[in-house]
Formats: structure tokens, C-alpha cells, sequence
């Protein structure tokens, strides 16, 4: 699992429109706090990937107190949210936004879980990476 040092200024900078404007006002700290740095019930305790663009990925996620192993090629995207309707977790993706930034990908996902919307937003240093870690900062900011 590749964890990246970032500036959260430049994750504030690659936020979608709507985003920034729901967040004006907070800090680049404050922003990561709300967006990013979420604990709950969903964690990502394992992450391997071939790396390519369309290659293959595992994350192994854990759900209060079990652990589930995706393998997955292609769309992480749709990998996890299959997943985690098994899980539990019915979420739907409403918007998914992604952006290379100087320090990895940049990730901002809102979906929707039990009838509240929400943003989640990651970095990393491959885009599946950086989706999946999106999709659990904003289930668990929806209280999942």
C-alpha cells in the first residue's frame, strides 16, 4: 500500500466546482479532516495493483470486526461498490471526479447511503488507489 505525503492545497486545488464551493472557507487542514480523513466502520486494510491503467488491483476491506478481499480488473470503482453492497453497504455514486496532481491522483467521489449525499476525497499514487480510499472516506462520512 503506497501512502503519499501531499501539500493539501494542491488537493483543495484539483476539487471539482461544487465541492469547492460547498468547503469555501475551510482550511487546507480543516478540508482533509471533512473530506478525507474519516474513520467508521469501513477501513482499507490492504492494497496491491499492477499498476497499469486497466490492470488488475486487490484491496482487502474491513468491515467492524470481518475483512473482504476484492480482486477486481478494470473499473475499482465499480469492484468496491459491488462489494460493499454485499457488505451492507448500498451506495450509490453520484458524481466521480479525478485529476493528477504534482504529489498522485486526486479522487473526489459523492454518493449517496441511506437517503444522505456526501463527498469523499483521496490521494494516491494510482488512480484505483486513490478511488477506493474516495468511496470509504465518503461512506463513512455518511455514517455508514
Amino acid at each position: 500500500m503506497t501512502m503519499l505525503t501531499f501539500t493539501t492545497d494542491e488537493l483543495t486545488a484539483a476539487a471539482p466546482r461544487h465541492l469547492k464551493a460547498e468547503s469555501a472557507g475551510l482550511t487546507p487542514d480543516q478540508f482533509r479532516e471533512r473530506y478525507c480523513d474519516r474513520t467508521g466502520p469501513i477501513r482499507l486494510a490492504g492494497w496491491s495493483s499492477t499498476g497499469s491503467r486497466n490492470g488488475a488491483f486487490t484491496a482487502t476491506v474491513g468491515f467492524n470486526g470481518y475483512e473482504r478481499t476484492v480482486v477486481a480488473a478494470g473499473s475499482p470503482v465499480a469492484a468496491m461498490t459491488s462489494a460493499l453492497y454485499e457488505a451492507g453497504y448500498p451506495v450509490e455514486i453520484l458524481q466521480f471526479h479525478q485529476r493528477r496532481t504534482g504529489a498522485g491522483t486526486a479522487t473526489f467521489i459523492r454518493c449517496e447511503f441511506n437517503g444522505r449525499r456526501g463527498w469523499g476525497a483521496a490521494l494516491a499514487a494510482d488512480g484505483a488507489e486513490s478511488s477506493v480510499r474516495a468511496m470509504i472516506a465518503g461512506l463513512n462520512g455518511l455514517g455508514a
